[in-house]
């Protein structure tokens, strides 16, 4: 786990970054920027539970393409997740909280996983141990809106404007961040991969 400072406002940004790309990075960027984080905290996953982990490359691959993309030193590409044998954000958020007294945390997510965020382990227990800040992504920006996180923390939304503060606030808290978005996707960088493959 990174080390951070009491007083530090820090992003974390969880994915199994198959295989990361210009689009997370832009993610990070735009989070370091609007929410005025110190750190950010780019989480490589053992895998998600709610995708199958055939198409699923090595962690350690994962782990060294994330650090060639994540460019700005303010990011520290971690895989920690694995050393305590975690799959779930809950308990990985329950864990770093327990860890880093003092240090105020953001959860970073972008817009086309609002959608399915209500099949995660635990979502709501997730929503109210940090803030949340939720990035725009291609084909979500108005989606979003009818998404059963939104509606179910719909009290606990603040302005755009305020994203500044999200990390000092209290959970539930989470606002929705515009911005410029990458169509990339992991999912079509490994099909297109898989296209130029030759025949077996």
């Amino acid at each position: 786990m990174p080390h951070a400072e009491k007083g530090m406002a820090v992003g974390l940004f969880g994915g199994s970054f198959n295989p990361p790309h210009r689009g997370h990075a832009l993610v990070a960027e735009i989070a370091l920027r609007r929410l005025r984080l110190d750190q950010l905290w780019w989480i490589v996953t053992p895998g998600n539970p709610l995708k199958a982990s055939s198409e699923l490359a090595p962690l350690s691959e994962r782990l060294k393409l994330s650090e060639v993309i994540a460019r700005d030193p303010r990011i520290k590409v971690t895989a920690f997740e694995a050393r305590h044998n975690i799959r779930y954000t809950a308990d990985t958020l329950a864990l770093i909280k327990a860890r880093n007294p003092g240090v105020d945390f953001v959860w970073i997510m972008g817009a086309d996983n609002l959608r399915d965020f209500h099949h995660w382990q635990r979502w709501r227990q997730i929503a109210l141990t940090f803030p949340i800040a939720v990035i725009d992504r291609p084909g979500s920006t108005l989606s979003f809106l009818s998404s059963v996180v939104a509606k179910t923390f719909d009290y606990a939304r603040i302005d755009e404007a305020d994203a500044p503060r999200l990390a000092r606030a209290e959970a539930p808290a989470w606002t929705f961040i515009h911005g410029p978005r990458s169509s990339l996707s992991s999912t079509a960088i490994r099909n297109g991969s898989k296209a130029k493959s030759p025949p077996a």
